[in-house]
């Protein structure tokens, strides 16, 4: 008994020129006209992009959460998890499941949805987001173990403050940086033209 995978010759698992992908599109629009749908009621206050971003990040970040709630609760039982004899505190391996499940649907959504009109290639864009989650890495780490362990607060009510303040600087930090368009002000050791879409 032989076993073959029939793919038509377009049917791959990775599509070279995502923008062109159906199936992408069909999400993307999809999520846009329901964060869309709701954008009148705050029309007056903030403009779409973002209202978009509100709506993407506190989803993403609400995943984040419920899946850092699980793996703090469920998943892990010990205070201390050990992976290949490194000692990691039970809620920072929390935090890692968490990263690992909102790192690449953050992504999609911040380069399909919010950030569309960004003049950069994807993965200029993709180095400048895993920059970004390097820096939140790190910063979460200080302000988990400052709020969770110097602090004594509660892990989750931590991990949130953390979140909360966290989000703030991405979104500036993305908007400029990671998905800046042309008419974003040039910033010192970040070209912008250099790296348009070919």
């Amino acid at each position: 008994m032989s076993f073959s995978l029939n793919l038509r010759p377009r049917e791959t698992f990775f599509v070279k020129h995502y923008s062109k992908s159906r199936k992408i599109a069909f999400v993307r629009d999809t999520i846009i006209g329901i964060i869309d749908f709701f954008y009148p009621l705050a029309k007056r206050w903030v403009p779409v992009q973002t209202f978009r971003y509100i709506a993407c990040g506190g989803s993403v970040t609400v995943l984040g959460l419920l899946v850092y709630f699980l793996s703090y609760n469920y998943l892990f039982k010990t205070e201390f998890i050990y992976v290949d004899g490194i000692q990691v505190n039970r809620y920072i391996a929390a935090y890692i499941v968490s990263f690992c499940v909102s790192f690449p649907i953050g992504f999609f959504l911040s380069k399909f949805v919010v950030f569309q009109e960004s003049h950069l290639k994807g993965r200029v864009q993709l180095f400048r987001f895993a920059t970004l989650q390097g820096i939140n890495i790190g910063l979460n780490y200080v302000l988990l173990h400052f709020f969770a362990g110097f602090c004594g607060f509660w892990a989750t009510p931590s991990q949130t403050l953390t979140t909360a303040l966290l989000a703030v600087f991405s979104y500036f930090f993305q908007r400029h940086i990671s998905f800046r368009t042309k008419k974003d002000p040039e910033i010192v050791g970040i070209p912008a033209i250099e790296e348009e879409k070919g």
